[in-house]
Order: C-alpha cells, then sequence, then structure tokens
C-alpha cells in the first residue's frame, strides 16, 4: 500500500492516479477515500491527478491512540500534500472531510491551495451552543457514540438508510451502497471513529472558513438528514468570501453516491473554471 507517514508516526493511506492538476478529495465519517471512486475514476478520465486518503483511525491508515482530533487530521493532511510536492490544488472534503479542508486552510493557509469544494460539509459548528444556539444538542452526538460502542456493525448499516435518503418514501434503494458503506465503516477501527464524533461536531470552523480566500464551490442537498443544511452549508456560504452554493432540491447527505454524475459534472465545471 502506499503510504505517507505523518509527524507522529502514523501511516497514512493514500490513492493517487492519473497526470495533471492534482485534485486532493477528503471523505466522510466513517469512511474512506474509497468513497470517492466514482468521481476519481470520472476526473482522472478528463486528465487530472485525483489523490484521496484514509483519516487516521479509518480504512488502511494507522490507527494510532492519540491525535484523532481535527488539528491533527490537517496536519496528517498537509504532510501528503507536501510530500507529493502538490502545487495549485484543488482541495474537495464531504461531511468531516469538508472540515478538515477548512482547518486545513486555517492551519497551513492557501500557498499549495488554488481552489476548494465543501461538500454536505459540517463548517462552520455542529454542535448547538449558546453563541451557536440553532444547530444540533449534544444528545445527537451522544446517540452516535452509544450506536458506536453497543453494536458498530448494526449501526452502520442502519446509519447508511439516511445517509443515502433510502428512508424516504420511493426511494430507489441500492444495497451495494449500503454494503459499500457498512464495510468502508467496519475497516476502520473504533477508537478512532468514535473520537472523530468529537472532532467534526465540537470544532468550530468559523475562523477557517473566514481564511478560505480561493474560489470555493459549496454543495448541498435540501433533504440532508446527517448534516442539515440551515445550519451548515447555508451559513457558510455568507462566512466563506468567494463562496459559490450550489443548492440540490431533495438530495440526501451521500450525494457523491446517489447523484454521482451531477457532481462530477459540477466538479468538473468548477475545475475549468
Amino acid at each position: 500500500m502506499t503510504t505517507v507517514t505523518a509527524k507522529d508516526g502514523t501511516k497514512i493511506f493514500y490513492k493517487d492516479w492519473g497526470t495533471g492538476k492534482p485534485v486532493v478529495f477528503s471523505h466522510g465519517w466513517p469512511l474512506t477515500a474509497d468513497a470517492w471512486d466514482n468521481q476519481m475514476l470520472f476526473l482522472s478520465a478528463q486528465g487530472y491527478r485525483v489523490i484521496a486518503h484514509d483519516r487516521r483511525g479509518h480504512g488502511r491508515s494507522g490507527q494510532p491512540s492519540k491525535g484523532n482530533d481535527m488539528d491533527t487530521y490537517a496536519d496528517d493532511m498537509a504532510a501528503m500534500i507536501e510530500a507529493l510536492d502538490l502545487k495549485g490544488v484543488t482541495l474537495v472534503g464531504h461531511s468531516t472531510g469538508g472540515g478538515e479542508v477548512a482547518r486545513y486552510i486555517g492551519r497551513h493557509g492557501t500557498g499549495r491551495v488554488a481552489k476548494a469544494v465543501l461538500i454536505s460539509s459540517v463548517p462552520p459548528h455542529m454542535l448547538k451552543t449558546a453563541d451557536n444556539p440553532e444547530a444540533a444538542p449534544m444528545e445527537v452526538f451522544d446517540g452516535l457514540r452509544a450506536g458506536m460502542s453497543s453494536d458498530r456493525s448494526t449501526f452502520f448499516k442502519g446509519l447508511a438508510m439516511p445517509f443515502f435518503g433510502f428512508n424516504r418514501p420511493n426511494a430507489k434503494v441500492s444495497q451495494g451502497a449500503i454494503d459499500s458503506f457498512w464495510m468502508q465503516g467496519m475497516l476502520g477501527g473504533i477508537k478512532g471513529q468514535y473520537e472523530c464524533i468529537k472532532a467534526f461536531s465540537e470544532t468550530d470552523f468559523t475562523n477557517d472558513l473566514k481564511k478560505m480566500t480561493i474560489p470555493t464551490l459549496i454543495i448541498q442537498g435540501d433533504d440532508d438528514q446527517i448534516v442539515p443544511i440551515g445550519i451548515a452549508s447555508l451559513k457558510s456560504a455568507k462566512i466563506v468570501p468567494k463562496a459559490t452554493l450550489k443548492i440540490y432540491p431533495g438530495a440526501p447527505h451521500g450525494l457523491c453516491v446517489t447523484l454521482a454524475e451531477k457532481i462530477n459534472a459540477d466538479l468538473l465545471e468548477f475545475l475549468k473554471s
């Protein structure tokens, strides 16, 4: 397997296909780089170099006891980008990965970054607090932790349904998508995934978003049951200096799978712009 070594010695697995302008993908929780297979296959055929890593504690990357936090995730991404000496990168993040993209720019700047894409992403701040009253209460994230710790396998199978909107009336359910979600989730380590819940829910990305001074495409479906659009993309689009917001009517959280062709077309258009 192809890996880069993070500053604490953790091995970070990544896939690197094609040549041309680089596009780096960051996946959502509790998945892996494989969540981007459709986009990577498409864009590599369009002449782009596509790279995606498994976040520490997830997939084929190392499972350290420490470092399962957003700062370290961003530093791991930086280690990969620097090891590959990537320049003029477009960063694409989905869900938790969108937080990782924002925190990377917040900590490491835009020197190597040309553009960014946030898809169904967790910024600016998922957790309800005194100054963020419309966000999700702690009970929501405690429920995720309870599901993880009691029966992770069954929990992931159940979570796939709202993730892809398969629980909606007349939804076209893909058993393959459910199986892939479960398989990717079970490939990771329970400790890293458990601690990642705190990272994606309690991190405030507001200041990171303000530093995203490069052209940024923000995409989300208005039927996202995992990361409600009202506390996520609608707010982020008002903070990011050069944001373009695209709302997909009726689309779920996992729209990179359910609406892959539309996502691919919008990504290609943005990359060419």
